[in-house]
């Protein structure tokens, strides 16, 4: 297992990879749609501690496994065997989501966060048998799981205070920092920026299913026909704004210094959390609209247009702020405000997709000035 060139030509996601992104929209499903009930039953703020919990655990394994492919990415046959473990832990992490968000009970989400941690440990550890160039780094990334799973397991033993959950994050995430630290692996850029990319379309698919509900519930339901397709409509417009917003510019840059592909990779867990929550917002919009939600209008609406506002904020820092556009900053900020503001509207989901819109275009002029200040 020796470290596969970071300057490859043409290097794409394998048929591998994206099997192993299969598996994670069942998890993102869960979560969002746990989120979704939760919401309905005017829990709006436990919901999103409970959904930014689950989502820490999907986030943070499927982070790991497509950064260390990208650099040992050896597609034998005890590789594709690790990676199948892998995904059978992602499962359990799926099976488990709405367990934990709707009970409390985090037991399946930490076993299947070993079974996926303890199964990257050992492609470290063969990394390090291996590769003798990158094997303190390798070795540094084996013990730091290993012991992060030892504290995951301990909290959950001893009852697992949710006050805990964000000191073991931290010291989770800060693995992979101490690790490269010591000699950053050989990633791919465009590899790196293609992944994170398709997780982008997995969580915005998330939205795509729930607008085609809101249709299919418009066409079996004559009394709020109008208003549901209405919903999809907008729904529709802000799913492709968002898509708009984040494939505008290439990202692979982003990567390129060690700090920054810190950065830039640990923060699009704002995004990807805000585009699946999304989702659950369209989901209480259209329950809302057959009077099936027990939500206040405010509150209801906050659900559609919090995760709108968390995604502006979120891909304008991780993706747009290293510009240091004015313009640009001043125009997310306001336009992030203005989508919070909408909640008060008597149709929300109106008012958002027309925010979302003026956000797409901001970003494309934006882009495209600061293309043409660079000729």
């Amino acid at each position: 297992m020796i470290a596969r060139d970071p300057d490859e030509p043409h290097r794409a996601a394998s048929s591998l990879e994206l099997l192993f992104d299969l598996v994670f929209v069942v998890a993102v499903s869960q979560a969002s749609g746990a989120l979704h009930q939760i919401w309905e039953e005017q829990h709006f703020a436990e919901g999103l501690a409970a959904y930014a919990m689950v989502f820490f655990a999907i986030f943070n394994a499927w982070m790991n496994f497509s950064w260390f492919a990208s650099a040992y990415d050896t597609d034998d046959w005890l590789y594709r065997l690790t990676t199948f473990v892998q995904m059978a832990g992602a499962l359990v992490i799926a099976a488990g989501a709405q367990r934990a968000m709707l009970e409390n009970d985090f037991g399946a989400i930490i076993v299947g966060y070993v079974i996926m941690r303890v199964a990257m440990a050992a492609q470290w550890t063969r990394a390090a048998i291996s590769d003798p160039e990158y094997r303190g780094t390798c070795v540094r990334y084996a013990v730091g799981i290993v012991i992060a799973q030892v504290l995951w397991v301990s909290w959950w033993a001893v009852g697992g205070s949710v006050w805990w959950f964000p000191v073991l994050a931290v010291i989770d995430l800060s693995v992979s920092p101490i690790a490269e630290h010591h000699k950053v692996t050989a990633y791919h850029h465009h590899h790196i920026a293609e992944r994170y990319g398709l997780f982008t379309l997995i969580v915005l698919g998330e939205s795509i299913l729930a607008v085609a509900n809101s249709i299919i519930g418009g066409l079996s339901d004559a009394h709020a026909r109008t208003s549901l397709i209405v919903v999809a409509a907008c729904s529709l417009t802000i799913v492709a704004s968002m898509w708009w917003i984040y494939f505008d510019r290439p990202q692979h840059s982003q990567t390129m210094t060690f700090g920054r592909s810190f950065y830039w990779g640990y923060l699009h867990y704002f995004i990807f959390a805000s585009a699946a929550a999304f989702s659950a917002g369209v989901e209480v919009a259209v329950a809302d609209r057959l009077g099936e939600c027990h939500l206040p209008h405010i509150a209801a609406a906050l659900s559609l247009t919090v995760p709108l506002a968390v995604f502006l904020l979120a891909t304008w820092l991780v993706l747009d702020a290293v510009h240091r556009d004015i313009v640009q900053a001043v125009g997310t900020v306001a336009l992030t405000v203005a989508m919070l503001c909408t909640s008060l509207l008597p149709n929300a989901p109106v008012g958002a997709a027309v925010i979302m819109v003026v956000a797409a275009a901001l970003v494309s002029w934006r882009h495209a000035a600061r293309k043409l200040a660079q000729l």
